[in-house]
């Protein structure tokens, strides 16, 4: 691994755990979102290459799933800004979100319109040269208590078309919005808009380019889902190779049961597939394919269902001390979940890649 995976995964393991500790749990921690910023992880999350920022999320997830959060958060609500908002805009906000002095948000799902991206509803009608948003958005990372939000809303009736993207602030007039508590330790919440205005110079890329804005920006993270998967399957494996190489039932070693050993080394197997389906997605978005839906949607699919198996298995070796409130794979077991759903459920990534192998043959 490169220099980059080995600093990420040392201040995982060894600073950001006790920054993370001191937030409450499912809130938006602010301390750990700065110092993210002041050891240059941001800045990288940002302005790095899709295999530096998979490398830095499996490092992160190894050690502080709080860590790889906050920065994949702040990459997934900072990237179309980056890349599309005008320069003024981008000169406002990218420093503070690369210093961790602000936080973004991605602003897509909706109460009706989860998987079906292209069903929102939130809509943005014409007022003069601006617009103004209504309605609201739910199941959103970050809010309502990020500083700034990549929106997603409707312009036009004319399907995946007639979607346009915003940055918009949080101290907006007419923007509100509450915390929602789920298993997972994860700063979740609702936004209402409530003709929030937007100005001309609030819109990232193309009036009706707003689906092109927000597929683009999730060919680039859905390779990183998986590698903050990876990361959270190595940690599950490598306690679960300690443990069975410790603990003594009926006279011996419990990795010297065939039963136990070789359910390890499938999930090691299955580890290092997830990691290389990753490896590859990343390094095709980096050498400038595009779409690279399908190898996205295949490292999505493939680590993540291969992190739910390999914490499954690492509990099933532990028994019930694994469950214990505070046991590593306690807090691994309701952070696993979580991204077998978003940013595409498992079956949406079945249906991308089926979709993209028969290509037009069904047409």
């Amino acid at each position: 691994m490169s220099e980059l995976f080995r600093r990420a995964q040392f201040l995982a393991r060894t600073h950001f755990p006790t920054i993370a500790a001191q937030g409450e749990p499912g809130r938006l921690n602010r301390p750990l979102v700065k110092s993210l910023g002041e050891q240059g992880l941001l800045e990288r999350a940002l302005h790095g290459t899709a295999v530096e920022l998979c490398e830095l999320r499996e490092a992160l997830a190894n050690g502080c799933t709080e860590a790889e959060t906050a920065l994949a958060l702040q990459g997934l609500g900072g990237h179309p800004i980056l890349r599309h908002a005008t320069d003024e805009v981008r000169e406002e906000w990218i420093p503070k979100l690369a210093a961790g002095d602000a936080i973004a948000a991605f602003a897509l799902s909706e109460p009706e319109a989860g998987s079906d991206a292209a069903a929102l509803q939130l809509r943005a009608r014409k007022d003069g040269t601006d617009f103004r948003l209504s309605g609201t958005k739910l199941w959103i990372s970050n809010a309502p208590e990020a500083d700034v939000y990549s929106v997603f809303a409707r312009t036009s009736n004319d399907g995946a078309r007639g979607i346009t993207a915003f940055v918009v602030p949080r101290d907006s007039d007419g923007l509100g919005g509450e915390h929602l508590e789920l298993v997972t330790p994860h700063p979740i919440g609702r936004l209402d808009f409530d003709g929030v205005r937007a100005g001309p110079d609030q819109t990232l890329g193309e009036v009706g380019g707003g689906f092109a804005v927000a597929m683009e920006t999730l060919d680039l993270f859905r390779p990183s889902v998986g590698a903050f998967a990876v990361g959270m399957a190595q940690a599950a494996l490598e306690t679960a190779i300690k443990h069975t190489a410790e603990r003594q039932a009926f006279g011996k070693f419990l990795a010297l049961f065939q039963a136990v050993s070789h359910q390890l080394a499938d999930v090691a197997t299955q580890i290092q597939a997830a990691r290389l389906l990753v490896r590859d997605a990343a390094e095709q978005y980096d050498s400038g394919v595009r779409p690279v839906r399908k190898a996205s949607a295949m490292a999505k699919l493939f680590a993540t269902e291969t992190a739910q198996r390999a914490v499954d298995v690492a509990i099933q070796v532990h028994g019930a001390r694994a469950l214990e409130k505070g046991h590593l794979l306690e807090h691994l077991y309701r952070e696993v979940r979580a991204p077998r759903i978003y940013e595409g459920a498992s079956e949406v990534q079945r249906e991308i890649i089926a979709r993209e192998l028969y290509g037009g043959l069904l047409e």
